[in-house]
């Protein structure tokens, strides 16, 4: 374990799986105390806290759907309540309905607008009053190479996943005149359970857009992540940082 981030607390959401593991597990081993929040995979999420734990490293569950503010605000309270601050907020939480336009629901619209960007808001604004009085805080949100380029029968997440980019720029405007910074970070193809429902066909026309000839894995993200969270990063915000392998450049 590194003590770059001693005595810092961190709240991740989507926090089970993933991208959002790697992350968490990251963030414990450069030393911070880890809040995971996940929605219903309560064994995953205990697989994580165990492994952070046997690291030497401190974690904590916090379970509930980041598209409700009240519940949000709530896991907020009891993290702070635990460890008395909150230093860095990761929004990663988030689903797919994958669909042609034309048949997409509007269901299928509103679940995933509300989990992916309406959880990045109710999260950032649940820390927003925190981090200023602290006058410090970093805030990383999960965006994704689809939100700049967009992508067929994904309307719903690259909308989504461009409303998280302007988002972050407008926090970041907000909030860095009390050292508050707020970026995005936009994942490629990840080898991830997202990527591999994904059928050899699909995967084999992907592989052909990404320059470095590789899938990334959540560990290339965390590595992206636990930088800008790192006092190194500190004149680094509202920035937008791909992670996939020149895949959108």
């Amino acid at each position: 374990m590194s003590s770059k981030l001693s005595g810092k607390v961190a709240f991740v959401t989507g926090a089970s799986r993933g991208i959002g593991r790697a992350i968490a597990l990251r963030l414990a081993a450069d030393g911070a105390k880890v809040a995971l929040n996940f929605s219903s995979n309560v064994s995953k999420a205990e697989e994580v806290k165990a492994q952070i734990e046997a690291a030497g490293g401190a974690a904590m569950l916090v379970q509930g759907d980041v598209a409700k503010f009240e519940v949000v605000a709530e896991l907020i309270k009891k993290v702070v309540g635990a460890w008395g601050r909150l230093d860095i907020l990761i929004n990663n939480a988030g689903i797919t309905r994958d669909n042609l336009l034309i048949k997409m629901t509007e269901d299928d619209f509103d679940r995933v607008i509300s989990t992916n960007l309406k959880g990045v808001f109710n999260c950032t604004k649940a820390v927003t009053r925190l981090m200023m009085k602290q006058r410090g805080g970093r805030i990383v949100n999960m965006s994704s190479v689809v939100g700049l380029k967009g992508n067929i029968s994904q309307a719903n997440y690259a909308a989504a996943k461009a409303g998280i980019i302007g988002f972050t720029k407008s926090a970041a405007r907000e909030l860095a005149s009390r050292g508050v910074t707020v970026n995005a970070v936009t994942p490629g193809f990840i080898n991830t359970d997202m990527t591999a429902a994904l059928s050899e066909k699909v995967k084999e026309v992907m592989m052909q857009e990404i320059p470095a000839g590789r899938m990334g894995t959540p560990e290339d993200v965390a590595n992206a992540v636990a930088f800008l969270v790192s006092d190194e990063a500190a004149y680094i915000t509202g920035q937008v940082l791909s992670v996939d392998g020149g895949m959108v450049m």
